[in-house]
């Protein structure tokens, strides 16, 4: 990986800090570009000469997409359908890595879930992210260009906002912790997800680029464990009273109507990604969950 050249958008995000950190450790030449993509942009100058392009940045607010779907149309698909366009024309043996969502599948599932799902979105922001994987398949199918699609699932970790639900309940979680902050869960907290720690996902993004047989592929990325929501609170609420001495306690609440989170139950098959380049989840829950409040307690 000596001296292969990544480009990053949406660098500064969430996924984007983490994954710089990653590949600067691994030495890759690491260019970041946080600009919308359209006519105006130099996106075509940005890419040339790169090996790999990490596409991060997207709207990630479900409920602003369903506010405003044209926008989110306009900035994800239009920018993503320009950037397809720049890689084509100026770059075509570039590979693009690209965040998608478990959630493509819609409510209904099996447990585990794999790629095999029907895909069966329920808002716009799933809608949007299906419709990338088509593009890139398109892409791919027609001038070779490489891509690789990995839907994630609830991922936690260091560099998330820890003051804003839309932006990773259980990150949020922590923070309200930190603040001796009730921890409210609402509905009856038995629903199952597959939380993920960020270093997990961050080495599943360079194992993604670096296997040929990856190209043109979608996956399921996730732990393979699922843990009902109560779980993930009791455990953030032991750890922040041994780490931050919290008192902060855990209630209940009545599901908000229009809340769709407790009809939904989900865990990773990840089989098909391990198989093709030997990834596996190397942090547990429980250490990725003390990673993470170790690091807001010294930010």
């Amino acid at each position: 990986m000596r001296e292969k050249r990544a480009l990053l958008t949406g660098g500064n995000g969430f996924l984007g800090k983490n994954l710089s950190k990653k590949l600067n450790e691994d030495g890759f030449e690491v260019s970041l570009f946080n600009e919308k993509i359209n006519a105006d942009s130099d996106f075509e100058n940005s890419i040339k000469g790169k090996d790999y392009l990490f596409h991060l940045a997207w709207q990630t607010d479900l409920g602003k997409s369903m506010k405003n779907p044209i926008a989110d149309i306009s900035s994800d698909i239009c920018g993503l359908v320009r950037l397809l366009e720049d890689c084509r024309k100026y770059n075509p043996n570039i590979k693009i890595i690209f965040p998608s969502t478990t959630t493509v599948i819609g409510h209904k599932n099996k447990i585990p879930s794999n790629e095999e799902e029907k895909e069966n979105p329920v808002s716009i922001y799933d809608a949007n992210k299906l419709m990338a994987e088509k593009y890139f398949h398109v892409y791919f199918k027609n001038y070779g260009l490489k891509s690789v699609c990995l839907r994630l699932s609830n991922i936690f970790g260091e560099h998330q906002r820890i003051d804003n639900p839309k932006r990773g309940v259980l990150n949020y979680m922590i923070g309200r912790a930190l603040k001796n902050e009730p921890l409210t869960v609402h509905g009856d907290g038995n629903f199952v997800r597959d939380y993920s720690y960020v270093g997990n996902i961050i080495d599943a993004f360079v194992l993604a680029s670096q296997s040929e047989k990856t190209n043109g592929q979608v996956y399921v990325i996730g732990s393979g464990k699922g843990k009902t929501f109560n779980e993930v609170v009791l455990a953030i609420q032991k750890n922040a009273q041994k780490m931050y001495d919290s008192s902060s306690e855990i209630i209940h609440a009545p599901s908000p109507k229009t809340n769709r989170i407790n009809k939904r139950n989900f865990v990773a098959d990840s089989s098909k990604f391990r198989k093709d380049t030997g990834w596996f989840p190397k942090v547990s829950f429980e250490e990725g969950l003390k990673k993470t409040m170790e690091f807001y307690k010294n930010a």
